[in-house]
């Protein structure tokens, strides 16, 4: 489930995150998200999914 708030940024920096996302094939807003994301990976802080809600096996992954 997603939360949706408020967030107030610099015209410059929105600018800077619309020609990124952009580059990136992305909405500013998925921008943002895949930018925080990498930040918590990184500080090893992003949250770990529930036992029995990882991510679903890709095809031909069952079949070693």
């Amino acid at each position: 489930m997603k939360k949706s708030f408020a967030l107030r940024v610099d015209e410059e920096v929105y600018d800077a995150l619309e020609k990124w996302a952009a580059s990136e094939f992305r909405s500013v807003n998925g921008q943002i998200e895949w930018i925080l994301a990498d930040a918590l990976k990184r500080a090893r802080r992003y949250p770990k999914p529930p036992k029995g809600k990882g991510l679903k096996p890709q095809y031909g992954d069952d079949l070693k």
